[in-house]
């Protein structure tokens, strides 16, 4: 046979390519139906080219998949949550008892001031972490150090390595719950995002009725340490499972060819310079010490013989804000890669989400901070039932937040939410208690405020995350989040650290104006340690004198976080009102 014209094997290689993108095709639309039937494609473009390894990482893993895995992994993400809501719920309640021990019950929200800065600040490490080196290196990060703090906690011997266990711990914790919340965002649509979040905290239900129990019979049996032990072995044991899924599908991606081939010539320090430079460590380094620097102020002033003319608190006041001013300085003209676009972070829907994440957060631990031991001392409930009244939050705002994602889910709609029903409800919760926390009044009163403020909870939390993220492409998803929840967590420590000011100010001086004569001796003992409030029995001279005491704190705490929720509902007023039904986001086979 004579060999073919140059023009007629070009037509048959055509033709030939023609009939293979049409195989192609084909086989991509079954592809497509079967993961429709299963679960759902949220788009169709391939990964995206010029993500960042982490994210074309988890694109790949969804493109990969089955049912059965994305089933697997929902189910043990609620696993997760479950042990670790009731792990956070049984040694959060055994801080006051862990300070109280080194006679330092005041400093109970100072212990968790610096680990709450750290613990939202390290999220945007975390989330270049989880972009760039991929989502199940940073999860095995944070289950590392949790597992560190928790045995740290159990070996503490006094209030300043509690202290530094509580960073390591809440650095690991606040990542896991961060990690898994990246995880259903990367597996989920924008539209049943939210209702995801829901399911994810349901946990909080269960959990919330046995963490006082819990810490109760390790109180009354082997002691708080072994709490802390029995947890640290757990952990590991409950959270590796869903790493090990992950990881597996990563693998199976790899080996179908589905990533880029990422390879480097850099030396070991070319690579830590060049780790350096993506994770801004300089930035980081600059907003974690000023703004620690600056919250500090606050607790040690009244530790001081001058107050807040001590040339430490005018120091920390000064190099705090020098620090945070330089920080955003080198953001703005000097870092060589910032976390964020910063046409993204001046959004007005992802900074108004941002802002009343941290109001919230301000307004909640600016009166959450001593209510339990206000439970247990004002109303005489037992450890056990005031964590039921203090656990009221958390399970009505995770029931309510199913509530609040089913109805994102068939309007599209997140904005109305938050601006009629969410700020609005919270505002009269904590106005109400100012009336109501007092020693006179019915904890009735009491569980009412809770219940209104847990279903403002549920619907702001789950309409500020759908909000930051209904903004950004899924490039951005990790980075944002990590924002939100750096103003969180942000927010959570200046609550603690304004409810740590006003304690430390009001209650001290109202102990020495309501105490007996024959008690004014033991005015620090009672001060600093929540054992010897207890220990007066009700309706003596005493215990009316602190309860009247704990009044007169809470008034001034709960003033505070009823006026900050005015800036959350301008936040949400600053909202676009975007259709999260027509809106795609993620790709791969997702919920």
């Amino acid at each position: 046979m004579g060999r073919e014209s140059p023009e007629l094997a070009q037509a048959n290689r055509s033709n030939d390519d023609f009939h293979t993108a049409a195989i192609r095709k084909e086989e991509a639309t079954v592809t497509k139906t079967e993961a429709d039937a299963q679960g759902g494609w949220d788009s169709d473009e391939p990964i995206t080219a010029d993500a960042q390894a982490g994210v074309q990482q988890i694109e790949a893993t969804t493109n990969v998949w089955t049912k059965g895995a994305l089933i697997l992994a929902y189910v043990w993400i609620w696993i997760i949550y479950f042990v670790d809501s009731m792990q956070q719920g049984t040694t959060g309640a055994l801080t006051p008892y862990v300070t109280s021990a080194f006679s330092s019950h005041s400093l109970t929200p100072t212990v968790g001031i610096i680990s709450g800065i750290i613990g939202g600040v390290s999220r945007l490490t975390l989330a270049k972490i989880l972009d760039v080196l991929g989502r199940p290196t940073g999860y095995m990060i944070c289950v590392i150090l949790t597992t560190l703090g928790l045995i740290m906690m159990a070996a503490c011997r006094d209030v300043e390595m509690y202290a530094a266990a509580q960073v390591f711990y809440w650095v690991g914790y606040n990542g896991i719950g961060y990690c898994l919340t990246i995880f259903i965002a990367d597996t989920s649509s924008l539209r049943n995002r939210g209702l995801m979040f829901a399911y994810s905290n349901s946990p909080y239900i269960i959990t919330m009725w046995l963490s006082g129990p819990i810490s109760t019979a390790f109180l009354n049996g082997p002691g708080f340490r072994w709490a802390f032990g029995v947890f640290c072995i757990i952990t590991p044991v409950i959270t590796l499972p869903l790493w090990f899924l992950f990881v597996h599908y990563l693998r199976v991606a790899r080996k179908q060819g589905l990533l880029p081939e990422r390879k480097s010539d850099r030396t070991i320090l070319q690579s830590l310079w060049h780790y350096c430079r993506e994770f801004d460590a300089l930035g980081l380094l600059l907003i974690t010490a000023g703004l620690s620097l600056f919250l500090l102020s606050f607790n040690i002033y009244t530790l001081q013989p001058l107050g807040w003319k001590a040339p430490i608190v005018i120091a920390f006041i000064v190099l705090g804000g020098l620090l945070i001013i330089a920080f955003a300085v080198w953001e703005k003209w000097f870092a060589p890669v910032t976390f964020i676009p910063y046409s993204l972070l001046t959004d007005r829907t992802v900074l108004g989400a941002c802002i009343l994440a941290s109001t919230t957060f301000i307004s909640f631990y600016i009166w959450n901070s001593y209510f339990t031991s206000f439970l247990q001392v004002v109303n005489g409930l037992t450890i056990t039932e005031s964590s039921y009244v203090a656990s009221i939050y958390s399970i009505g705002s995770c029931f309510w937040g199913v509530v609040v994602g089913l109805a994102i889910r068939y309007t599209g709609r997140f904005k109305w939410l938050a601006l009629y029903v969410g700020v609005p409800l919270m505002m009269l919760g904590a106005g109400l208690m100012i009336r109501f926390r007092q020693p006179d009044v019915n904890i009735g009163y009491v569980v009412m405020c809770q219940i209104f403020i847990a279903f403002a909870g549920g619907t702001t939390v789950i309409t500020q995350q759908v909000a930051a993220m209904a903004a950004a492409s899924h490039q951005h998803v990790a980075v944002v989040i990590a924002v939100e929840s750096m103003f969180s967590n942000v927010g959570g420590a200046i609550g603690s650290t304004v409810s740590s000011a006003i304690w430390q100010n009001v209650f001290p001086r109202a102990l020495a104006r309501h105490l007996p004569k024959d008690e004014q001796p033991n005015l620090l003992l009672i001060y600093g340690n929540l054992t010897r409030q207890l220990s007066y029995l009700e309706g003596t001279p005493a215990r009316i004198a602190i309860q009247e005491s704990y009044a007169e704190g809470q008034r001034y705490m709960l003033i505070g976080a009823t006026c900050i929720l005015v800036v959350g509902l301008g936040a949400v007023a600053m909202w676009r009102d975007i259709d999260v039904k027509e809106k795609k986001q993620v790709k791969g086979l997702v919920i």
